[in-house]
């Protein structure tokens, strides 16, 4: 078949170089014509199936740009949904955060009352053990005293009776 090709291929560029002119010559034989014409058939058949073959690239190509496009699409969407996500947590984290701070600003002066009222009670609690202690001595010499008074008394007294049954 490619020498069938070539024959045809061959005559014409001989009749081009011959005649130094673009035109065929119009002295081919029935084989000859028959032989360009099954040539032409194959070149458009191979030109067809070429073409065929181009369309079916050219689908392959945009099916696999509609699959990118879909999955830039999908992509794009989950990267919203990840920023989304976040970003409230962030706010939500910087505001506690403030909160917190504000929180320890405050802490620190009723840190230092509560140390200074601790030391304060601390000394009275102190103060007060010591009057406490210092009252409970007093009552005990009181009650010393008071004992120590009603013995003498009752001394007295027995003494007193005992002067009152003589006189009798």
């Amino acid at each position: 078949m490619m020498q069938t090709e070539q024959q045809p291929q061959h005559q014409n560029q001989l009749t081009v170089q011959n005649s130094g002119s673009l035109s065929f010559s119009s002295h081919l034989s029935k084989e000859d014509e028959e032989i360009s014409k099954s040539a032409l058939s194959t070149f458009r058949a191979k030109e067809e199936e070429i073409e065929k073959k181009k369309m079916e690239v050219r689908e392959k190509v945009q099916l696999q740009l509609g699959r990118v496009e879909e999955e830039t699409k999908r992509l794009a969407s989950i990267r919203e949904e990840l920023e989304a996500l976040a970003d409230p947590m962030r706010k939500e984290v910087a505001v506690v955060r403030k909160k917190i701070d504000a929180v320890n600003k405050e802490l620190k002066p009723l840190g230092h009352t509560c140390q200074k009222k601790e030391r304060e009670y601390k000394e009275a609690l102190e103060a007060f053990n010591e009057k406490n202690k210092e009252k409970v001595q007093l009552i005990t010499k009181l009650m010393e005293l008071v004992s120590e008074s009603e013995r003498l008394r009752m001394k007295k007294l027995e003494e007193l009776s005992k002067n009152v049954d003589s006189l009798h």
